[in-house]
């Protein structure tokens, strides 16, 4: 049973994420990839910010050690000459304090030694560690220019797949019914070609009615006015009137062929 409903749960999650995904814009989802991965960035440089104080720190602590090891060790080697000094000088209290100043000295060198070798060691660590952030930000900061870079090409794609699906739907709307009143592409251009042709033919009757000859009839007399008019204008002008143009020689029939 619980299987049961845990491959109901599954199954559930999985076709809700499929219609989620169906009707999701994908230029909302780029960009909410877009700020996680900034998000990511940014919480990487502040865990690498914390790992480079850490070892920061170790450093300071490290160099205070140092100089406090080099006081010790400088007190120490000179509480040994004072107890030297006063054992020559036959004073023994005072030879005697000096060597027990100079003990002291002694433990408090060897617990700073200790300290210094420990701070040695975790700054080792510590600049291993920094180094590693370092190359992880830098190398995430890599990731992401690239993401950037990667989203400035999606969204051109994604623009032009919108432009295009637009001059698909408008493509299939020239070869498809727009509805039950509009006509189709096809329809209108048969409808035009066919009032043109029924224009042409009755252009064509028309030239061929008594309306057409008569019309012809008046511009041969007009033109039988123009040039008699023209050949009076001659006369007065004292020119000749142009010669003819020959007339075309009669083509020879076949039989007039075969007979010569």
């Amino acid at each position: 049973m619980i299987k049961l409903l845990r491959r109901m749960g599954r199954y559930i999650t999985a076709a809700l994420t499929g219609k989620f995904n169906e009707v999701a814009d994908p230029k909302v989802q780029l960009e909410q990839a877009i700020m996680e991965a900034q998000e990511q960035h940014r919480r990487l440089k502040e865990q690498a910010a914390n790992v480079i104080a850490n070892q920061k720190q170790t450093e300071m602590r490290l160099n205070r050690a140092m100089e406090e090891l080099e006081k010790v060790n400088s007190s120490a080697r000179q509480a040994v000459l004072m107890a030297d000094e006063a054992t020559k000088q036959g004073d023994a209290a005072k030879a005697t304090e000096y060597t027990r100043a100079a003990e002291a000295f002694a433990n408090r060198l060897i617990a700073s030694e200790k300290e210094v070798d420990g701070l040695k060691s975790l700054a080792m660590q510590t600049t291993q560690a920094s180094d590693q952030a370092k190359a992880a930000v830098a190398q995430n900061s890599s990731a992401l220019q690239k993401k950037l870079a990667e989203r400035q090409k999606l969204l051109s794609q994604l623009d032009q797949a919108k432009m295009q699906e637009q001059m698909n739907k408008a493509m299939a709307t020239l070869s498809e019914t727009v509805g039950q009143d509009v006509p189709t592409l096809e329809e209108v251009r048969d409808k035009i070609e066919t009032r043109y042709a029924r224009a042409l033919g009755t252009s064509e009757l028309q030239g061929e009615s008594v309306e057409s000859r008569m019309l012809e009839v008046e511009q041969a007399s007009l033109n039988t006015e123009a040039k008699a008019r023209l050949s009076e204008i001659r006369s007065q002008l004292g020119l000749s009137a142009p010669a003819a143009a020959p007339a075309p020689a009669p083509e020879a029939t076949p039989s007039e062929g075969s007979a010569g």
